[in-house]
């Protein structure tokens, strides 16, 4: 048994992520809501493993890193600051029968998946590349004589009859206040960073930091995008884990690369293979940075950005201080000089770093069996330290004193440990059902337990077992889960 072709693995992935309780479509029951999905529970513990993976390399790992949580609201004026309200915004193209909006690169990015589908890998990559030259130059009209030439129609009414190319702003915005006619317009924040900037003096003094110094965050963020696509990849709803980086002005492209490399190794600790990574070096710069480079997976629809690295230079904490009236500068006693720092910020997302562990692990194989048929089995192959439960504890029946141990077995583990109990049909079966969400190791407690006080622990990707005393199967796991 296997997925025959990469479209055919990523739609197995969709279907295994709902039917073993990783993500389900948001309000499901009224027909659901696009682009926003909730994680189930085996979904919501790889998360918050993937999370705190993340919080403790950056926070604990490293003396002159502290972390905040940042309200989702801000002073509205904050997005003006930051250059949100003005620019914060990407190229539309609507289609004038079936009156859908669609962002022009994902609608080129989608035609040049189809081409690829079709064998012409060639076309696809030409046609990108005049896109990103097209977006790097804003050249609207060209962009949409582009879409004309490849002759790209409307999914919907299956016409080419496009409106012109314009900008559409990304933010979500509400009401504050509980009046309506008193209420002011405010924004949920579209990143999560403008939390940290805002908050720069109140943490480095409050903290005692010096330069260089980071400032890390895991939080939601929330952009319109018009047409999402591609499962969890792109999301309305969303969660950033990110951390900016304080420096000295001049200073800046040496930690721009130190941090460059830094969070690739992060990605290769999981294990996954090198060649499933690469950056891509961005061809238009934002407006406020110097330098970016995006840390792209290879997802079965194509390598696709993961992670972010920008040289933002001095422009937050200077657009800040221009519009608040309050000095954002730091006094550096080693060279006795006030400055407005540079920032070096790594921007992760949370959501799509599930997805592409849950892609990179899913694998359908075929199993030999002694009598010469074949087996199969569906296995998510989770980097242990972060899969969502680390051990399953199975009493062999459900008799002889054999769940007593098993459940005593539990609560010395359950601290450590997100240990998970089953009991229901034979062990195979559930063996198999604890390859499918993912789970490394299964512990058996069978009538030989209560004779020589071992369980049988079963490996889930080499499907290897062996003997392990009961007072050590805590240690034995928790040292191959970290």
């Amino acid at each position: 048994m296997s997925v025959s072709n990469e479209p055919n693995k990523f739609q197995a992935v969709i279907s295994h992520a709902k039917e073993y309780g990783f993500i389900f479509q948001s309000s499901e029951i009224y027909d659901g809501l696009s682009a926003v999905y909730d994680y189930g529970p085996w979904g919501s513990e790889l998360k918050k493993n993937i999370r705190e993976y993340w919080w403790n390399s950056m926070t604990r790992m490293h003396d002159n890193i502290v972390g905040i949580d940042a309200a989702i609201f801000m002073h509205p004026t904050t997005w003006k600051a930051s250059g949100h309200v003005d620019n914060f915004s990407d190229p539309m193209i609507d289609n004038k029968d079936s009156k859908k909006r669609y962002r022009v690169d994902h609608l080129i990015e989608g035609h040049a998946d189809a081409l690829r589908g079709e064998g012409d890998a060639a076309g696809a990559d030409a046609l990108l590349a005049t896109m990103d030259q097209l977006l790097a130059a804003e050249d609207y009209a060209g962009l949409k004589q582009l879409i004309q030439d490849a002759k790209i129609v409307d999914a919907v009414s299956g016409t080419a009859n496009w409106t012109d190319v314009r900008q559409f702003n990304l933010m979500f915005s509400t009401q504050l206040g509980s009046v309506a006619e008193d209420a002011s317009e405010i924004y949920l924040r579209p990143e999560t960073a403008q939390g940290i900037f805002v908050n720069f003096l109140n943490v480095q003094k409050t903290a005692r930091m010096k330069v260089p110094f980071g400032i890390a965050q895991v939080g939601k963020a929330f952009r319109n995008e018009i047409v999402a696509r591609q499962f969890t990849f792109r999301m309305r709803e969303f969660e950033q884990m990110e951390m900016q980086f304080f420096v000295r002005p001049g200073s800046e492209m040496e930690w721009y690369n130190y941090w460059k490399q830094e969070r690739m190794n992060w990605h290769l600790a999981l294990g996954f293979s090198p060649d499933r990574y690469r950056f891509h070096d961005h061809v238009k710069l934002a407006h406020y940075a110097n330098a970016a480079v995006d840390i792209e997976f290879d997802f079965p629809f194509g390598f696709k950005e993961v992670e972010g690295i920008h040289s933002r230079t001095d422009y937050d904490l200077s657009q800040h201080q221009k519009y608040s009236g309050k000095k954002l500068q730091y006094f550096d006693t080693e060279i006795n000089q006030n400055y407005v720092p540079y920032v070096i910020e790594t921007s992760i997302g949370l959501d799509r770093t599930v997805l592409y562990v849950l892609c990179e692990s899913y694998a359908e194989e075929d199993i030999p069996k002694e009598d010469g048929s074949k087996d199969s089995r569906v296995v998510l192959r989770i980097p242990p330290r972060i899969a969502p439960i680390k051990l399953a504890v199975l009493p062999l029946t459900k008799k002889d004193g054999l769940p007593e141990i098993a459940r005593d077995l539990m609560k010395e583990c359950r601290e450590d440990f997100y240990c998970f109990y089953e009991e229901k049909d034979n062990i195979g079966k559930r063996y198999r059902r604890m390859d499918a969400i993912g789970t490394p190791f299964c512990a058996t407690i069978d009538h030989q337990t209560k004779e020589d006080q071992a369980v049988t622990i079963r490996e889930r990707d080499s499907m290897t077992q062996q003997r392990v005393p009961l007072s050590e199967v805590r240690e034995w796991v928790k040292l191959r889960t970290r």
